[in-house]
């Protein structure tokens, strides 16, 4: 496992339009997916431990930025074939097990992950109501660690923020978390 940290964020980067089959056998888009106030778009996927730890409190707190008119979506970049545990029918499964509110899909070919430049599971990009990039940080400072924080994670205050602002915040923790298994 190769431990990478995304890049700072780039202020005002478009979101990249996408059309990716979901676990809910749908095809959605960035327009199907985006609030009102803005949009999370969440690279995460079933085996990495950066993301099974978060997994439980990041489903409580995306229903929540939800009800702020934050929309919220998952994608799956991962080569399911070297890594069988991030195939699309364990996505469906995980996606039932933890109660995803969110569309959970899979980016088959892995040119929506390299159109937004991600690197590692999980990585975060928070979008304005106009879809300009406002975060690319942490989901919080817990790492591969279990923890019962109560605390809202950065990831909500940041996406709080621009639900109310339309600005993310100056200072941001970039996200650590397993690289991208790429094909070859």
């Amino acid at each position: 496992m190769a431990k990478l940290s995304t890049p700072i964020c780039n202020f005002g980067e478009n979101a990249h339009d996408f059309k990716l089959k979901g676990t809910d056998n749908n095809i959605w888009s960035l327009d199907k997916c985006k609030g009102n106030k803005g949009l999370l778009v969440m690279f995460i996927c079933n085996h990495c431990p950066f993301v099974k730890v978060i997994l439980d409190k990041l489903v409580v707190e995306t229903d929540v930025l939800a009800m702020k008119g934050i929309g919220v979506v998952a994608i799956n970049p991962n080569d399911y074939i070297s890594f069988p545990d991030d195939s699309f029918d364990n996505m469906q499964k995980i996606s039932k097990n933890y109660g995803f509110g969110f569309p959970y899909l899979l980016d088959d070919q892995q040119e929506v992950a390299k159109k937004y430049g991600s690197v590692c599971t999980p990585d975060f990009f928070g979008y304005n109501s106009d879809l300009e990039l406002q975060y690319r940080g942490r989901f919080d400072d817990r790492g591969m660690e279990s923890s019962n924080n109560p605390n809202q994670s950065d990831l909500f205050k940041a996406m709080f923020l621009i639900s109310r602002t339309g600005k993310g915040p100056t200072t941001q923790t970039p996200s650590i978390g397993c690289s991208i298994k790429w094909r070859e």
